[in-house]
């Protein structure tokens, strides 16, 4: 379940009504999903397990799926993993939703080419922020002609090597989101931090690694982190 409905909106709904894929097995969390996104200006359709999912993704072509990882007959990671072989959804930005919050589920997640990973319960805030981030991150690279399944995708399990250049493993980790594309917020929300704690880890790790801002660390990562 969501904390919260919205009260108001506190999104601008979209000029373009976006279509929300919604796969989730529990019905009073995929119908409190549906209204919450509805009430937001989003066209909501629905699927109560993996399989069904998949097959809504082939019909429907949503602009953003939102995924349980717990679910009979074909769990989330499998459904990220076929949506990601597909080319005609590879691109598809995707954010997992579930009860699972710790940092491992987390990793495993955003490995497997995740955009998001959001634990129950997620405010509608929260929700609807990851959302807005997403299709305005996609539009973005497509406006730019760029395919979001060529945005780099760091190797969580190999963040060992930022440590030997110097780094402690939470700002290493930190410099992966960075690198992955994450907002100081969203890397917060991951981490279950403060904003004002991220932003002194990045400004330890410029230190350390003698640069001055995302984009030199993000280069700096791409030099010596492996990707999926």
């Amino acid at each position: 379940m969501l904390a919260e409905l919205p009260v108001s909106r506190r999104f601008s709904p979209p000029i373009v009504m976006k279509t929300i894929l919604i796969i989730e097995d529990e019905p009073h969390t995929r119908e409190n999903l549906a209204t919450i996104l509805q009430m937001e200006g989003y066209h909501a359709v629905t699927a109560a397990n993996g399989r069904l999912g998949l097959a809504e993704a082939q019909r429907e072509r949503p602009d953003l799926v939102l995924c349980d990882v717990s679910m009979p007959e074909l769990d989330g990671r499998g459904v990220l993993t076929a949506l990601r072989s597909d080319s005609l959804t590879a691109d598809l930005p995707f954010i997992f939703l579930t009860a699972k919050g710790d940092r491992s589920d987390q990793r495993e997640g955003m490995n497997l080419g995740a955009d998001d990973y959001l634990a129950k319960p997620a405010t509608a805030t929260e929700l609807l922020g990851a959302i807005a981030a997403r299709l305005e991150r996609q539009e973005i690279h497509a406006a730019n002609g760029r395919s979001t399944a060529k945005i780099f995708s760091p190797d969580f399990n190999a963040i060992g090597v930022l440590e030997r250049l110097g780094l402690t493993p939470r700002e290493a980790e930190v410099a992966a989101w960075v690198a992955q594309g994450k907002s100081n917020y969203e890397i917060a929300m991951i981490l279950g931090a403060t904003e004002s704690t991220i932003k002194k880890h990045l400004q330890n790790a410029f230190l350390k690694l003698g640069i001055e801002n995302r984009n030199a660390l993000t280069v700096r990562v791409l030099e010596v982190l492996p990707s999926l």
